[in-house]
């Protein structure tokens, strides 16, 4: 069974660059077809995509923050890490990584969350 556990500061300064990691245990990064993503939900909202890696190394983003944001993968250490820069307290949320399993993004079935980093955004 995969496990996944964030880390990463728990406040941000406005314009700042967020970088969070994930831990991956249970699962193999580099199987074929799995994806490992960033989701975030802000008080009120719905989840929110923010991008993904795949078993491959290949990178997907949201359109929304794609000018912002960058996923990377260190597989020798099981984990993933999401960055994102110019942060404002718009960016607060809980930030969760997640695996899936899908033949294409599109088709991606998430599967495993991690209990997610609360990240807050102020001055």
């Amino acid at each position: 069974q995969v496990q996944l556990q964030e880390s990463g500061p728990g406040l941000v300064k406005p314009s700042q660059t967020l970088s969070l990691s994930c831990a991956v245990s249970g699962g193999s990064m580099t199987t074929f077809y799995y994806y490992w993503s960033w989701i975030r939900q802000s008080p009120g909202k719905g989840p929110e995509w923010m991008g993904a890696i795949d078993y491959s190394g290949k990178t997907y983003t949201s359109p929304s923050l794609e000018s912002r944001t960058s996923i990377s993968r260190d597989t020798s250490k099981k984990q993933f890490t999401l960055q994102l820069s110019s942060v404002t307290p718009e960016d607060t949320a809980m930030y969760y990584c997640v695996k899936g399993e899908g033949t294409s993004i599109g088709r991606v079935e998430w599967d495993y969350w991690g209990q997610g980093t609360q990240v807050t955004v102020s001055s």
